[in-house]
C-alpha cells in the first residue's frame, strides 16, 4: 500500500503502485494471512475444518463462489468476511461511478477524461467497505437494478439512446472492483439470470439492446437454499455452470460450537454489570440441545431447517426471565434456573416451522424438546445411583416447591435438609455460597429426577411440587 496517498495519475504512476485485479489482490492477502496465521473470517465458529479451507481454495483458484446453506447457517457473515482479503483502500479516477482504475478505465467518461488531461486526472480512494455489495433476490428485480438502464433525462439533454454516456448503472458495474452478492439466487427470474451470464463470462453488458462492452472485474459471490437450488429447478443451467466452487455450510456439529455462538450473538447492555450474568454449563447445554433436539424432532419441517437463531432467541429469553426475577426479588446475581426455560416458548416457535397446525400442539412439542434437553443434559452429569439419597428423602414424604419466582435462599435450605443434595450441587460447581447458583442446581437435579421417573412433579397455582 502507498503510505503517501496519490492524487494524480502520474503520482500513482511515481509512487510505483501496481494495479491487480479483485481475485488477485483477495488472492494476495489470503496467502499472507495464511502465512501469518491470521483469522480471516472473524465470528465463523465450526466452520474450521468443512467449510473454511473449501472457501480458501476457491480463492486460491480465483473462481466464483455460491454458498449453499439453509437458513441460519452464518452464509452472509462468512460472504461478507470476504471484505477482510481486500486491501485497505485501492485508488479510482476521482468521481467515477464504477471505480475505475486510473490505468485502466473502462467507462466513456474516465476514458475522455484520460484522453484530454493524460496523467493530470485526479484520483480518489476507496475504502474496502465500500468496496462490498450485496442484494436480496426477489421476482420484482429488474435488469436495470442489477446492471443499468438508460437514464431519460441524460437523453433529454440531448445525447442519443446509444451513446454510453447515457447510462444509469446498476449494482453490479458500482461494485467494479470489489465483490457482490446476491442473497437467495433462485429467486431471481430466469431472465435476470441471463443477464448475469454475460457479466460473468464476457463481461460485457447489454442494456435497451446496445451491447455496451464493459469488462467489470467483479468477484460475484451468491447464497442459495439447497432445496431451491437444486431440487426445484428454479436456477438455469449456463448460469449454475458459471459458478467455479459450490460450498456447502452446516448447522454446528456439536454443542460445543452451537454454545460459543449463542454466547457470542446474545445481546449485551450497558447495564449488565449492574446484576453480573452467571449461567451454569448445563444450563447452556441444554439451550443448546433444545435447538439440536428440534433438528432431528419429526414434527418439525426439517427442509426449512432449524436456524442458529433459535439457540441465541432461546438463550436471550432464559436469561431475560432470569433478569426479571433478579429484579423483583432484589438479587445482585441473576442465575436461569431450569423454571426459566418455558419461557422460550415464543422465542422459539418463532425460528420453526411445524408439521402439523393443530392448536396447542405446538406449544406441546415444544415442551416435549425441552424435557428430552434436560434430560439428557442431566443423565451426562449424574447417574441414577448416585442420586439414590436424596430419592429417599422424597420416599419418606419429603415435598418441594419450586418456581420462576421462588427466592434463592429457599433452594439454599431445600439443600440443607435434604441428604445427598449438597454434594450433588457441588458437583455442578456451585460451591462457592452463591444462592442464585444453588437455586439453580437444585432445579436441575430435582428435574432430572423426575424426567427419570424418580420423583413426581404436579402443578400447582404457577408453582411445581417435586415429591416421592
Amino acid at each position: 500500500m502507498v503510505t503517501q496517498k496519490a492524487r494524480t495519475i502520474r503520482e500513482l504512476r511515481s509512487s510505483g503502485y501496481k494495479p491487480l485485479s479483485v481475485k488477485q489482490e483477495m488472492r494476495k492477502n489470503l496467502i499472507e494471512r495464511i502465512r501469518k496465521g491470521v483469522q480471516h473470517f472473524p465470528g465463523i465458529i465450526g466452520f474450521e475444518e468443512t467449510v473454511v479451507p473449501h472457501l480458501e481454495n476457491a480463492i486460491l483458484s480465483g473462481q466464483d463462489i455460491i454458498v449453499l446453506g439453509e437458513r441460519g447457517q452464518a452464509k452472509s457473515r462468512l460472504i461478507r468476511s470476504l471484505v477482510n482479503l481486500l486491501d485497505d483502500e485501492i485508488p479510482v479516477i476521482a468521481g467515477c461511478e464504477i471505480n475505475d482504475s486510473p490505468f485502466d478505465p473502462i467507462c466513456k467518461r474516465c476514458r475522455d477524461a484520460l484522453a484530454g488531461e493524460g496523467d493530470e486526472v485526479e484520483i480518489g480512494w476507496t475504502d474496502r467497505e465500500r468496496r462490498y455489495g450485496e442484494k436480496l433476490a426477489t421476482p420484482d428485480i429488474t435488469i436495470a437494478d442489477l446492471i443499468g438502464e438508460v437514464d431519460p433525462i441524460k437523453v433529454a439533454e440531448g445525447r442519443y439512446l446509444s451513446d454510453e454516456l447515457t447510462i444509469h448503472y446498476g449494482l453490479i458495474p458500482r461494485h467494479n472492483r470489489g465483490i457482490f452478492c446476491i442473497n437467495e439466487l433462485p429467486d431471481l427470474a430466469e431472465r435476470i439470470q441471463v443477464g448475469l451470464l454475460n457479466i460473468m463470462e464476457e463481461r460485457d453488458v447489454q442494456i435497451r439492446g446496445y451491447r455496451i462492452r464493459l469488462p467489470l472485474d467483479v468477484f460475484v459471490v451468491a447464497s442459495a437454499n439447497p432445496e431451491d437450488y437444486t431440487n426445484r429447478g428454479r436456477i438455469i443451467t449456463p448460469l449454475k455452470d458459471r459458478y467455479g466452487a459450490q460450498i456447502r455450510t452446516h448447522y454446528p456439529r456439536n454443542a460445543e460450537s452451537e454454545i460459543a455462538i449463542m454466547e457470542q450473538e446474545r445481546s449485551h447492555f450497558e447495564d449488565d454489570d449492574d446484576r453480573p450474568v452467571n449461567v451454569p454449563q448445563y444450563m447452556k447445554e441444554i439451550v443448546a440441545e433444545i435447538t439440536r433436539l428440534a433438528r432431528r424432532s419429526p414434527d418439525i419441517n426439517q427442509r426449512s431447517g432449524v436456524s442458529v437463531r433459535a439457540s441465541i432467541a432461546d438463550y436471550e429469553s432464559m436469561l431475560a426471565n432470569a433478569m426479571r426475577r433478579a429484579i423483583r426479588l432484589e438479587e445482585k446475581e441473576v442465575v436461569p434456573r431450569v423454571s426459566d426455560l418455558p419461557y422460550v416458548l415464543p422465542a422459539l416457535t418463532g425460528k420453526i416451522e411445524f408439521e402439523t397446525v393443530d392448536d396447542g400442539r405446538e406449544e406441546q412439542i415444544v415442551e416435549r424438546l425441552i424435557q428430552g434437553a434436560a434430560l439428557a443434559v442431566f443423565n451426562h452429569y449424574f447417574s441414577l445411583g448416585e442420586l439414590e439419597p436424596i430419592v429417599a428423602r422424597f420416599k419418606a414424604g419429603y415435598a418441594a416447591e419450586v418456581s420462576d419466582m421462588t427466592p434463592s435462599a429457599d433452594y439454599v435450605k431445600l439443600a440443607t435438609d435434604t441428604e445427598g443434595l449438597e454434594a450433588a450441587i457441588e458437583k455442578l460447581g456451585a460451591k462457592d455460597g452463591s444462592a442464585p447458583l444453588t437455586a439453580s442446581a437444585v432445579e436441575f437435579i430435582l428435574e432430572g429426577l423426575h424426567l427419570n421417573k424418580r420423583l413426581n412433579k404436579d402443578k400447582v397455582a404457577g408453582r411445581y411440587q417435586y415429591r416421592g
